[in-house]
């Protein structure tokens, strides 16, 4: 019997081993590297400050992901942030994260948001496109008389806990809104009006904040929330911003009248752009209009941070209304490096990685990738995660070699 048992945990462990070692074929693992203009400066200061990290002797590191689909699900972002919390061996950090189950929309799974009111979206996408929008390239908007809100960090964050939370709104005076409170827990408010948030620190960590609204008049119409800021400020560790917009193409987040200026309250220290399957997907789809779009976006962020490192994602591989390969992401993949040299930022070529052109059907063959050929499933978005985090970290380790 203990033999059998031996032979059952072998075989246990050692499935897991090879299911986390598996390969395949058409995956073209050596292309899996960074690519640089001459100019990497930005990099190595933030290769600095992943240094000083390490030493605990740093602030957080705020890393944002900016994207459509791709992003908004959660798994590519999350995986990459864990891979770097697990390596540095921090905890701390934070979230910043749109509320996007309150308006009945697909959400990351290390977060999670409930109400008791109806919510109404604006997005930045062309379909139902409304103004105002923050940075996450969406708002959430009521007009109900009384509602509650709740915030949750799940299982599935690196990140477990906050002792401060920005709740990012409008100001309208016909509203109050207030903590609920919990436990010991007591809390401390500071309206910061001109920043476009409001924060509250908390005297001890928790995973959860629910909150209640009241409508005091009829003067002005709708409670706004373009997100939240999650803060763990007792430990340090990557602060994950998720800006990632269902549909979204390179001129999307162009259209957000704050996305600078809420930008600039997370200060990101690497932003990760990955837009360009929803622009390919066009039969209008032109280089030098995306180019163009891409010059625009960066030159916001740049505004932001002028010292911000960026890493470019070139498209993934995708098929158009699930039956025709679409050539365009070839045009899409030179575009990434022609934007690299002229603005002296990073590629990462997710493009070639995956294998190239016509690769997503053996991605969907593999079980990697879904039905449409444009999303991959979970598993999928995890292998990006993690390559695009070691990625990034060879090319830490060969820049802070002794």
């Amino acid at each position: 019997m203990k033999h059998l048992i031996k032979i059952l945990f072998f075989f246990f462990w050692s499935t897991i081993f090879f299911a986390q070692q598996q390969t395949y074929p058409f995956i073209n693992y050596n292309s899996n590297k960074l690519h640089f203009d001459k100019d990497s400066s930005n990099f190595l200061n933030l290769y600095k400050k992943m240094s000083e990290l390490k030493n605990k002797n740093s602030k957080p590191i705020v890393v944002a992901h900016i994207g459509g689909s791709h992003v908004q699900g959660g798994a590519w972002t999350n995986t990459f942030h864990a891979n770097l919390q697990n390596n540095f061996k921090t905890n701390g950090g934070g979230y910043f994260i749109f509320p996007f189950q309150m308006i009945k929309t697909n959400s990351p799974s290390y977060i999670n948001t409930k109400t008791t009111g109806k919510w109404a979206k604006c997005r930045c996408v062309t379909k139902g496109f409304c103004l105002p929008l923050g940075m996450s390239g969406y708002s959430a908007k009521t007009n109900d008389s009384a509602n509650s809100f709740t915030i949750y960090i799940t299982k599935f964050a690196s990140c477990k806990t906050f002792n401060t939370i920005k709740v990012y709104h409008n100001f309208n005076p016909s509203f109050e809104f207030n903590p609920i409170k919990k436990g010991d827990i007591s809390i401390e408010r500071i309206n910061k009006i001109t920043d476009g948030y409001t924060e509250f620190k908390l005297s001890l960590p928790t995973d959860s904040l629910a909150f209640e609204l009241i409508r005091k008049d009829t003067v002005q119409k709708d409670f706004i929330l373009y997100g939240f800021s999650l803060e763990n400020k007792t430990n340090t560790g990557f602060y994950l911003a998720t800006l990632g917009a269902n549909g979204a193409s390179s001129s999307s987040f162009l259209r957000c009248n704050y996305f600078e200026s809420q930008l600039k309250t997370i200060m990101p220290d690497l932003v990760v752009i990955s837009l360009g399957v929803n622009d390919t997907q066009s039969k209008n789809f032109e280089s030098v209009d995306y180019i163009e779009n891409y010059d625009s976006l960066i030159t916001k962020i740049k505004n932001v941070n002028p010292n911000v490192s960026i890493l470019l994602t070139t498209t993934t591989d995708n098929y158009i209304r699930r039956k025709t390969s679409n050539k365009r992401s070839i045009s899409a993949q030179a575009a990434m490096f022609e934007l690299m040299t002229k603005h002296h930022i990073a590629v990462w070529d997710m493009f070639e990685f995956m294998g190239g052109y016509k690769s997503i059907y053996k991605w969907y063959k593999a079980g990697l990738a879904s039905r449409d050929k444009v999303h991959f499933n979970n598993k999928g978005y995890t292998i990006m995660g993690d390559y695009m985090y070691k990625a990034l970290i060879q090319s830490y380790n060969n820049n802070t070699k002794k």
